[in-house]
């Protein structure tokens, strides 16, 4: 604690999100937590309770959030090295989501609408374009494909070290024993000779 300055704990969580060198774990956590996570479980409730108005709302938040991640992805190696970075993405991730400003939606509205559709055209004819030659692709190696996933299956089947991976895999096939989950097994040598060093 003496680190930090303080010997409150309660100061401590607020003096890491704060401090641009050290923290940058605590920040990023932060921002795929109010980016992504907050938005995901609200995109969920909004789609179950079947409201119109909080469906559009979030897809217009994912557009927008959408958009800002693919520009991000060519500017992140540059933008990663000004401090605050990350708390500044994070004031704009708040700054999308709060209800009294709806910064997505005037995001969606000023810049990212008026950009696609003035560009819908061509959007379009590289789509089809990729569309098309992905399906191209599939179905003239569909047997490669095929061989793939079954040496990825087998990998994962014989290294996995316990059956969540079989039960994702295969789900259905119970353990051979039926017994619940249990931690690794110990050689009886390795036991044993770490019962005569004691």
């Amino acid at each position: 604690m003496a680190l930090f300055g303080s010997k409150m704990p309660s100061e401590v969580g607020l003096r890491l999100l704060l401090s641009p060198l050290g923290s940058n774990v605590v920040i990023r956590t932060a921002c795929c937590s109010v980016g992504v996570v907050l938005p995901v479980y609200s995109t969920f409730k909004a789609i179950e309770s079947k409201d119109q108005d909080e469906q559009h709302k979030w897809l217009i938040y994912w557009a927008a959030y959408g958009s800002f991640s693919v520009a991000e992805m060519f500017t992140d190696k540059l933008l990663y090295w000004f401090p605050f970075y990350y708390h500044v993405k994070f004031a704009f991730l708040v700054w999308l989501q709060l209800p009294t400003i709806d910064g997505a939606r005037l995001l969606y509205m000023n810049h990212l609408r008026p950009f696609l559709q003035r560009h819908q055209i061509k959007l379009d004819q590289l789509l089809n374009f990729f569309y098309g030659e992905a399906v191209k692709f599939f179905s003239n190696h569909s047997e490669e494909i095929q061989i793939a996933r079954a040496v990825f299956t087998k990998i994962l089947l014989i290294g996995a070290s316990n059956d969540t991976v079989r039960d994702i895999i295969r789900p259905g096939q119970s353990q051979a024993n039926g017994s619940a989950i249990e931690g690794p097994q110990e050689d009886a040598e390795t036991s044993e000779s770490e019962g005569d060093e004691d």
